[in-house]
């Protein structure tokens, strides 16, 4: 059964930086399409950033410039580098995964980042 484990998360001050991982077990990594969203209190998920196996990104408007999505297929890993955080950036920071060529999809179970001065 694949897993998704993200670490990383915790409380930045804005202007700050953060990097959150998500580690994939159980599955084969380069078969998946991943990406990252985020749930802000009251708010409906959405997402953040997304990377295919071959390593084409697409970024929400509101992160361009400051996030960026990577992955390690050696090392089952995608990460979330998040520079110059906003307050708007606070939110559960969920991992996703879907296979290439099929609709099975898995969900991490998020990481609380959480931007105040």
């Amino acid at each position: 059964q694949v897993q998704l484990v993200e670490s990383g998360g915790g409380l930045v001050q804005p202007g700050g930086s953060l990097r959150l991982s998500c580690v994939m077990t159980g599955g084969s990594f380069s078969n998946f399409n991943m990406a990252w969203y985020r749930q802000a209190p009251g708010k409906q998920r959405e997402l953040v950033a997304g990377i295919t196996g071959g390593g084409i990104t697409n970024y929400a408007d509101s992160v361009k410039g400051r996030f960026t999505i990577s992955r390690d297929n050696a090392k089952n890993t995608v990460s979330l580098q998040m520079n110059s955080l906003q307050l708007e950036d606070t939110a559960v920071y969920y991992c996703y995964a879907r296979l290439i060529y099929d609709p099975r999809n898995f969900w991490g179970q998020g990481t609380q980042v959480t931007v105040s001065s």
